[in-house]
């Protein structure tokens, strides 16, 4: 029988208890909001080795052996250190040989290490320490602050075939930035830098799988792309024939492929204020052919107006390629040509659905000037708000503009002489169109 004087008692040692398992280990926490990984992928012989370093806060739903306030125990951590490297990143990563999904990687070798580690700047370095004696027992490592180093191994057939990777890992954090090295036998290192998950990605792709991604991201984009339809739409509401639009269209085409390269080869202005510049333009655009659709469009000048306006949609192409182009290797040239072929393809796709859609529109149900200016009253007030909201960021950026020098100079003459030369070019195809034209 239990005296009440004793509860007091009772209490505190039930609360001591309580304390000496609160530090026993970790068993849920937070989703971290951002963290950074970085992978070695190297194929070898026959296998291939896999490193990676994440954070260790980012294993959620594990119970590390902790001491004090919140130190990692190094001396009982390995095993659960193991098993967070299995769930939380052999089980998630997919690698690729040839087509044919590889096994789970095997666990070699796991470590603690402090936050100020240099090791994994280069492979090698990476390699030995990880390989290397761990942390002594007695460090004071906060397991918030620690990162966990792993050692995998695949095995494979040959390390000269072609190797694709799914890293999986984008649900370690909010934001997780991976840092992935690829480093096949012979060749130079490929080094990619994502947020988030890039899918399935070839590690050093051939120049046909990059045109294949660059294509379809190409014709993904300016079906997602809202503005662009809208830009689009514009340029078909008063002139609804195929053979009216090849000008106009062509025009588009040409001038967003200039700067669109342009930029992939670090042409483009690197500010801050430069894309809500350009996505404050986009919307312009819209408004002002919309505005010219409603007072009354002249197919003889819409192409040159177009081929402006291209020049600034290109540049909006180029930031859906920032993060993404990386992806095509070796091969930069054709991943462009490729992204540009696939919006061709989209816009294809769009006139061709655009064009009998009018068509209808204008035989059964508004007539076709009171149906051209209720669209395009719609379309420019659209195009409006957006105009005025990415003005409104625009406005928050101190804009900078460049030092007006000799080589700034060279540089804008350079750009002038070619879209003038392109221009140009593109007069005399419509000039030669309308002499077959009224030959005809």
């Amino acid at each position: 029988m239990i005296r009440s004087g004793g509860t007091p008692g009772l209490l505190i040692v039930l609360f001591c208890l309580t304390m000496v398992g609160s530090t026993t280990g970790v068993f849920a926490h937070d989703i971290p909001n951002d963290i950074t990984i970085q992978v070695y992928v190297k194929p070898e012989g026959q296998r291939l080795q896999l490193l990676v370093r994440v954070p260790l806060n980012a294993m959620r739903d594990m119970s590390f052996p902790l001491l004090g306030p919140g130190y990692l125990d190094l001396a009982q951590a390995d095993a659960e250190l193991r098993n967070a490297a299995i769930l939380w990143i052999g089980d998630e990563i997919k690698l690729f040989e040839d087509g044919v999904q590889l096994p789970n990687p095997n666990v070699v070798a796991v470590r603690a290490s402090i936050p100020s580690d240099p090791s994994f700047r280069r492979y090698e370095d990476a390699l030995s320490h990880i390989m290397g004696p761990r942390l002594p027992d007695r460090t004071q490592l906060f397991w918030q602050q620690a990162l966990l180093d792993v050692l995998f191994e695949i095995p494979i057939q040959s390390d000269q075939a072609d190797y694709m990777i799914d890293p999986g890992l984008e649900r370690l954090g909010l934001r997780v930035v991976t840092v992935l090295r690829f480093l096949p036998p012979g060749k130079d290192e490929c080094v990619y830098e994502y947020v988030g998950s890039p899918g399935t990605v070839p590690l050093d792709p051939h120049w046909y799988q990059a045109a294949l991604r660059f294509s379809a991201l190409g014709f993904t984009h300016i079906l997602d792309g809202f503005d662009h339809l809208l830009f689009l739409l514009c340029l078909v509401i008063p002139f609804r024939q195929i053979r009216a639009l090849i000008a106009v269209v062509t025009a588009f085409t040409v001038a967003h492929s200039i700067t669109l390269i342009a930029s992939a080869f670090e042409l483009a202005p690197d500010t801050l204020w430069f894309p809500p510049l350009v996505e404050t333009l986009i919307a312009a655009s819209i408004v002002y052919m919309a505005l010219e659709n409603i007072i009354g469009a002249q197919l003889h000048r819409r192409w040159l107006i177009t081929f402006g306006f291209g020049l600034i949609h290109g540049f909006g192409f180029s930031f859906a390629l920032r993060e993404t182009l990386q992806f095509g290797g070796t091969h930069l040239l054709t991943s462009l040509l490729a992204f540009n072929v696939g919006v061709e393809l989209g816009q294809i796709l769009v006139l061709l659905l655009l064009i009998p859609a009018l068509a209808l529109l204008y035989r059964f149900g508004v007539r076709e000037r009171m149906a051209t200016i209720i669209l395009s009253v719609l379309v420019a007030h659209t195009g409006w708000h957006w105009m005025t909201d990415r003005a409104a960021v625009l406005s928050q950026y101190d804009m900078v503009w460049p030092t007006l020098d000799l080589s700034l100079l060279l540089s804008a003459t350079g750009w002038l002489l070619l879209i003038m030369a392109l221009a140009g070019l593109s007069w005399w195809a419509l000039g030669m169109r309308r002499q077959v034209k009224s030959a005809d």
